[in-house]
């Protein structure tokens, strides 16, 4: 028996053997096929790197756009300081510009520690967050369905899709790009924690998705994603109150980011009522706007820095197009048996725009660009899973998909490449969405500002009365009309022009300051101090107002006052040329001629064609018995 059994043992062991001596070259055959797809893997990095660099490379030498720029980074008397203790705790607190994102003005804050108010390098740094987003995308999809190709094609069209030029070439919208870095982590953290549970990887989840919120609150709808990830293709079932409950910690972060969110955005002015908007245009709108961003995906041509709210959508179109959402989402629902990507690429897009499609209305535009950064994910996500199975049964067209795929980028990398050159500068921006859009008074009355900038009152005017014409109540275009012709001298027209801004928007804090100025000029140094004073209640931290009070008491002379607001201005803003000529004529009237010298040298620096200052600079050392440099 026993012979018996060891004869037994051997044949196994020889059958065994028989069967084991081919899995050698098996095991060899799947580390090379592993080799081979870790350089497929590094080979669509490399490429999509490279497709995001030579789309976006010009904007290394890009400047500042007069767009929010101004507010965020260029004349942000706490982010021209940098990186400091003090700049991190106003960051924490701030809710300038309508928001609280600290994490975004800790961005800022440090490219301006690293540059300065260079705006190349910042412009650079938008890019680099974008191309982290990119492989991020991919290396999020590839680990979750193992199929490089799609993978590669979505991350490819986010990489390269004209809509998401806004977000990447305007400084101002690093929130964007920063905060889907943190979107993308902490999906990132949700699959791993998925696939190997435990507390320090929920810990991990979370703290990525707070760190979003802080950065930019769009995050709130992304635990409705997570809950579309669940069903595909995490394949984890289909028991919702278990799912649901797992994410409740991310939900309750969600809802304390939107009242926050909400309240600081009133609180700034942001959210218009509806007095402004009404109720029945946003209803009408909503759903149009979500067929429109779609179009706008397909055919990206015609893109704008923004699309003014016109006149009420009709009703029966608004109805069309909310018949149209509702039949799309119950055939995406119905198809999700075979075909998991339809209802979860759909309700991404559905879910992720509802925050910006206009129901709550902050801003006067009716779409933005910049609101399709994430949820076009997932429509891409339909076309990259949905086409080949739609061209299976063509003959060639499994074999012709790659190239038609390859077609559709380059296409978009190259539509990318245009629409990127017009945010080269503030001219460009404006006069393009002038070109493109139809009673666009925003881009009239921010192209006419920027001409008064460079000195170009003349051409700025038209610009200015025919953002009025189409919002005849329009208090920016108003003030600015009132700048234009103040510096050409107009004083009682520029003055009108100013209490009219006033009149429409009584917390208008330029038009405040301005009117101090024509009022300064014009003599009436009383009424201007008033004028000064609302403006600084309003904005302490306005230095230009600082500076333009001083100006007005120096002329009552009161200038130990005067000195003390000049001070002020360059303590909030030390590169504030004017403070410091200003502050130099007034040591000087007080015989300090080495303290005015050097406060006169200091705006020729900042400013070196500075006529003013070199003027001053060349009587206080002729007072001195110096020569001129």
């Amino acid at each position: 028996m026993k012979g018996h059994q060891s004869a037994a043992r051997r044949k196994s062991r020889s059958v065994s053997g028989q069967s084991s001596s081919p899995t050698k070259p098996s095991a060899q055959s799947s580390v090379r096929a592993n080799s081979f797809l870790s350089k497929r893997v590094l080979l669509a990095c490399l490429v999509l790197i490279a497709a995001s660099v030579a789309v976006y490379a010009p904007v290394r030498n890009f400047r500042f756009v007069m767009w929010d720029d101004p507010e965020y980074v260029l004349d942000n008397v706490h982010v021209a300081q940098g990186l400091t203790w003090q700049g991190a705790r106003w960051a924490l607190t701030s809710t300038d510009a309508a928001n609280w994102h600290p994490v975004t003005w800790l961005s800022h804050l440090l490219d301006v520690q690293l540059y300065g108010m260079n705006a190349g390098p910042q412009h650079v740094t938008n890019l680099l967050l974008h191309i982290f987003n990119t492989l991020l995308l991919f290396g999020l999809l590839y680990r979750m369905t193992e199929a490089l190709g799609r993978s590669t094609f979505v991350a490819g069209l986010f990489a390269v899709h004209p809509l998401h030029v806004e977000s990447v070439a305007w400084i101002s919208e690093r929130k964007d790009v920063l905060s889907t870095l943190f979107w993308l982590l902490t999906m990132w953290a949700y699959v791993a924690y998925v696939r190997r549970p435990g507390r320090r990887r929920y810990l991990l989840m979370l703290l990525l998705f707070a760190l979003g919120l802080m950065a930019k609150p769009m995050l709130v709808t992304l635990p409705f994603v997570l809950l579309l990830l669940d069903f595909w293709p995490l394949q984890r079932g289909l028991e919702l109150p278990r799912l649901v409950k797992e994410k409740l910690p991310l939900f309750a972060l969600a809802a304390v980011s939107s009242v926050v969110t909400f309240l600081v955005q009133r609180q700034g002015g942001a959210v218009k009522g509806f007095e402004r908007v009404p109720l029945s245009l946003r209803l009408t709108h909503a759903p149009v706007a979500y067929l429109a961003y779609i179009g706008k995906m397909l055919w990206p041509v015609r893109l704008a820095a923004l699309y003014p709210i016109g006149t009420a959508t009709p009703i029966w179109l608004g109805s069309l197009g909310a018949l149209l959402l509702i039949g799309v989402t119950i055939f995406a629902i119905r198809a999700g048996r075979r075909h998991g990507y339809f209802p979860v690429g759909w309700l991404w897009y559905v879910g992720t725009l509802i925050p910006v499609i206009g129901l709550v209305q902050v801003g006067d535009q009716s779409l933005a660009d910049r609101y399709t950064y994430v949820p076009l994910i997932g429509l891409f996500l339909i076309v990259a899973w949905g086409a080949p199975e739609l061209v299976a049964r063509w003959r060639y067209g499994k074999s012709a998909l790659p190239f038609v795929a390859a077609c559709v980028l380059l296409a978009c990398a190259a539509l990318a490449r245009v629409q990127v050159r017009y945010w080269s500068d503030s001219t460009a921006l404006w006069q393009h969405a002038i070109e493109v859009t139809e009673g666009n008074y925003t881009a009239h009355n921010n192209l006419g500002a920027v001409l008064v900038k460079q000195g170009r009152a003349d051409e700025a005017i038209p610009h200015f009365a025919e953002a009025l014409r189409i919002r005849p109540n329009f208090a920016p275009a108003q003030n600015n009309m009132g700048m234009a012709l103040m510096w050409q001298g107009k004083l009682d027209e520029a003055a009108r022009y100013f209490g009219e801004a006033l009149r429409n928007q009584p917390d208008y804090v330029d038009a405040q300051n301005n009117l101090g100025m024509a009022l300064t000029w014009q003599g009436k140094l009383d009424e201007a101090v008033r004028h000064f004073d609302e403006a600084l209640r309003l904005n302490p931290d306005f230095a230009e107002a600082h500076d333009k009070l001083g100006n007005a008491l120096a002329g009552q002379g009161r200038v130990d006052e005067a000195i003390a607001e000049y001070t002020e201005a360059l303590r909030l803003k030390p590169g504030l040329a004017e403070a410091h000529n200003d502050l130099g004529v007034a040591l000087g009237r007080q015989g300090k001629l080495d303290e005015a010298t050097r406060h006169f040298v200091e705006a020729l620096r900042i400013r070196p064609d500075y006529v003013d200052a070199s003027n001053n600079l060349k009587l206080a050392l002729a007072s001195q018995g110096k020569d001129a440099p």
